[in-house]
């Protein structure tokens, strides 16, 4: 039990790591051109983040998480990926209904667009933790060159113990990736998308200049959110698994038919895959009606909410609040439309 928390906590803040990495470099090399562009057409926040979280998994989710850490989206399009992204259950529901699971998916797309821009519509900075911070990339003259070719040779020559001990790092992740020890146990796109943003990261983190390494990657990434992405999401984790493991969620809902939308949208604050699965087993075997999957699918987010939890609290209860009650007042809405047509 612990050593499988310990192992996806590692999984889920690596790749936290690795995505901060890129966004960073990408950041840097553009000078926030495309960061800007986001700020300046909010749609293209929320068709982003309804896109990521559409993916199957939760990889989309950290990444939005990662653009909201540094002011790059704002609060509404975390509500918008939360609410599209169905977590590791997606790749369940393809394989046991892929018609109604794509119909779902797009359902939620939707969903989680409007309820973004009516979040940052009645949302304002201020009532947000990270929202009314100024969590911007820093900028720098003299980093500019983020590819100093005729310096890459002298810096793997002579590494910095910051520089070594993120290669060691990367190539270890990489390692365990290609051997199974980490992530998916089978080649799919997540472990593809891994391993590739995994040389990425190594690539950068070989290439830059000491300043952009010590400042943005060492000091900023590595010192400040890595060990609070892991201490928290591993607490989460492990904390989920002790109470799955004694409680039979499976029974308790099947005995309370009446309440099941209300314990499925509970179910669903849950930050783990695993409970939703039984919605998803209910809906398959014709025990619970579409609405009731689809109100426990706006609120569940798999494991997307772990890395925001250790951002902020405040904000990691605000989404959830939101994402709960939009689960509800669909769910409702679909039941009642059922019962009167």
């Amino acid at each position: 039990m612990v050593f499988e928390s310990v192992k996806h906590a590692l999984t889920i803040t690596s790749f936290v790591f690795v995505m901060m990495l890129i966004i960073e470099y990408v950041n840097v090399l553009t000078r926030g051109d495309w960061q800007d562009s986001l700020q300046k057409y909010p749609w293209m926040q929320y068709l982003l983040a309804a896109f990521l979280g559409a993916t199957p998994g939760c990889l989309g989710a950290f990444t939005i998480v990662a653009l909201y850490a540094h002011n790059a989206v704002r609060f509404g399009a975390l509500v918008t990926v939360m609410i599209a992204t169905s977590g590791d259950e997606a790749f369940v529901m393809l394989s046991l209904f892929p018609g109604t699971a794509i119909i779902l998916t797009l359902i939620l797309m939707l969903i989680g667009m409007v309820a973004g821009f009516l979040t940052d519509l009645f949302f304002k900075p201020g009532m947000v933790a990270l929202g009314s911070q100024d969590r911007r990339f820093i900028f720098h003259d003299e980093d500019c060159v983020c590819y100093p070719r005729g310096e890459i040779l002298n810096q793997l020559k002579n590494l910095t113990l910051q520089r070594g001990v993120l290669i060691f790092s990367l190539v270890l992740f990489i390692f365990a990736l290609i051997s199974g020890g980490m992530g998916p146990s089978v080649w799919n796109w997540i472990k593809v998308t891994l391993l590739g943003g995994s040389l990425v990261a190594l690539f950068i983190t070989a290439t830059v200049p000491e300043h952009f390494l010590e400042e943005h990657l060492w000091e900023h990434i590595v010192k400040v959110h890595v060990p609070r992405v892991f201490l928290w999401t591993f607490s989460a984790l492990l904390l989920m698994a002790v109470l799955l493991h004694y409680l039979d969620l499976d029974s308790w809902i099947r005995s309370n038919y009446l309440t099941v939308l209300l314990i499925a949208c509970l179910v669903g604050l849950i930050p783990e895959s695993g409970p939703h699965l039984i919605f998803v087993t209910l809906f398959a075997e014709g025990a619970i009606p579409f609405g009731i999957l689809l109100a426990s699918s706006i609120v569940q987010d798999g494991h997307g909410m772990l890395p925001l939890l250790a951002e902020s609290k405040r904000d990691f209860v605000s989404v959830k609040g939101i994402n709960l009650a939009v689960g509800l007042l669909v769910g409702l809405a679909w039941y009642a439309g059922e019962i009167y047509l």
